[in-house]
């Protein structure tokens, strides 16, 4: 497993309580509306993480089968355990660059923020057209550059701050792969047509600087990163968290944040 896609330990309880409502609820209802415009019959969530969009996708498709995989057994685990899940979701463990699933056995393949994180994105994306049926509807997104998430790039720069010999520069990761043109290309390659991407920017806010810059900072794996390095977790927190509130102020934090947001149709 690539050391960027590492959800492990306390991550998936930091992740979601301190990042989810701030940046990953918002885009989860929007992916939920947009496959609900035509409901699927089966539908197979990659990359559910903590299963932020997997509520929304239940809640928004009611007659639904849905089975939700992730490749950290740790964030299933989490997810499945929240006291508000609904109880009528399949999980399972998987590789988006290698599923275990028959051709054509889902009409709909839902990701949130996901693929950022796949080493081989082409492979990933020829497995979702090989898993859809024809026809079937292809929806995720992808978080745009850092210039465009101010609040990413202020806590890439500042946690590598700490280290100018060995810098982390996790969220290059997340916030690497934006380039609308190569997503179109890759896709149609994979066998997509009517590949609709739409850049969408929406307010991102938390209760208070100091409980976003925890998520940033210990609620993904940049965690790791800085304690294999021997890195004060601790201060870089108060370090990330007076640089969100010069940017966008102590309680509440407001600022904004992008992504693309991809549809396409199995050709």
């Amino acid at each position: 497993m690539e050391d960027n896609a590492r959800f492990q330990g306390s991550i998936p309880e930091l992740y979601d309580r301190y990042l989810g409502p701030v940046i990953f609820e918002p885009y989860a209802a929007d992916l939920a509306r947009r496959v609900a415009l035509e409901p699927p019959r089966a539908l197979l969530e990659v990359a559910c993480g903590s299963g932020i969009a997997t509520a929304r996708l239940r809640a928004a498709l009611p007659e639904c089968a849905i089975l939700a995989t992730d490749l950290n057994d740790a964030m299933i685990a989490y997810a499945r355990s929240k006291p508000d899940m609904p109880a009528n979701i399949e999980w399972r463990a998987a590789d988006a660059a290698q599923l275990p699933f028959d051709a054509s056995s889902f009409d709909a393949l839902a990701c949130q923020f996901g693929y950022m994180f796949v080493p081989d994105k082409a492979k990933a994306f020829a497995e979702a057209r090989r898993v859809l049926s024809r026809g079937g509807l292809f929806a995720f997104n992808l978080w745009d550059s850092l210039r465009e998430n101010p609040f990413a790039a202020l806590a890439n720069a500042t946690i590598d701050a700490r280290f100018p010999d060995n810098p982390p520069n996790f969220y290059s990761t997340p916030m690497g792969f934006y380039d609308a043109a190569r997503v179109r290309a890759m896709l149609g390659a994979a066998g997509f047509a009517n590949i609709a991407i739409e850049h969408v920017r929406l307010p991102a806010q938390s209760t208070s600087a100091q409980a976003f810059a925890v998520g940033l900072v210990k609620g993904n794996p940049v965690a790791l990163a800085i304690k294999e390095r021997g890195g004060p977790i601790d201060d870089i927190v108060a370090d990330v968290t007076a640089a969100l509130v010069r940017a966008g102020g102590d309680a509440p934090f407001r600022s904004t944040m992008q992504a693309l947001i991809v549809t396409a149709r199995a050709g």
